[in-house]
């Protein structure tokens, strides 16, 4: 599927020209003469990139580029006559991406297009992977990294013993579920769990009480009798 780019420009001929070169790219072009219309291409319309000029008849471009950052994020690149550095830095602090000045080569603006969607899709893609395989959770002051294996309770460092950690980090992953003794004995020791094993509950046992936490009063891990462990959400 062909990425939706919009473009605004009331120079007409740098508006068509810019909407040529990215549709013989593959590009889908929304391409207005003004900010109205493309404010309402804005909310009807799922974009993955917006070029803008800053002089626009009706409303600027920094105007546009403030109502995409109220709800989107994806790339805006300004278009604009002036060199002036204080114009630039105005539309980069607004959330602007990339800034051209005019007059530009239509071929430097396609590149620029493709430089800020590969950014765009790399971070989205690394967003979304981080987000269904989180490396750290943090949970009402207490944060567990997977990655230098560090547990912290209000910014103080547990020190956890490797199946401690792999205990607490297991529950975290299933933050609101109530895990069994079976299923955590099982996925953390990787044996067939016994009736009569009470491994589980002396380890729990130990890393309440590195979090100074009580089974009665518990604030992270939670008995649910005859069921199991979960730490609530």
């Amino acid at each position: 599927m062909s990425e939706h780019i919009l473009v605004v420009d009331d120079e007409k001929e740098i508006a068509d020209l810019i909407e040529v070169y990215l549709k013989n790219d593959g590009y889908t072009v929304h391409k207005f003469y003004n900010g109205t219309d493309a404010l309402k291409c804005i909310d009807e319309t799922e974009l993955d990139l917006a070029v803008l000029d800053v002089m626009l008849p009706d409303i600027d471009g920094f105007h546009i580029c403030q109502k995409i950052r109220e709800k989107y994020f994806y790339p805006v690149i300004m278009l604009t006559a002036k060199t002036a550095d204080g114009e630039k830095i105005m539309g980069l602090t607004i959330g602007a991406d990339d800034y051209i000045t005019k007059p530009f080569n239509p071929l430097e603006v396609v590149a620029r297009v493709k430089t800020q969607l590969r950014r765009y899709m790399k971070y989205n893609n690394s967003a979304r992977e981080n987000e269904e395989n989180p490396h750290e959770y943090d949970i009402r002051g207490l944060v567990i990294n997977k990655d230098n294996h560090k547990c912290f309770l209000y910014g103080k460092e547990l020190k956890l013993t490797p199946i401690e950690f792999k205990i607490l980090w297991y529950l975290c992953e299933h933050q609101g579920v109530v895990v069994a003794s079976e299923e955590l004995f099982e996925a953390v020791w990787g044996e067939k769990y016994l009736n009569n094993n009470n491994t589980v509950m002396a380890h729990i046992g130990r890393l309440r009480e590195k979090m100074n936490d009580s089974a009665k009063k518990a604030k992270f891990i939670v008995n649910v009798w005859g069921v199991g462990y979960t730490i609530e959400k």
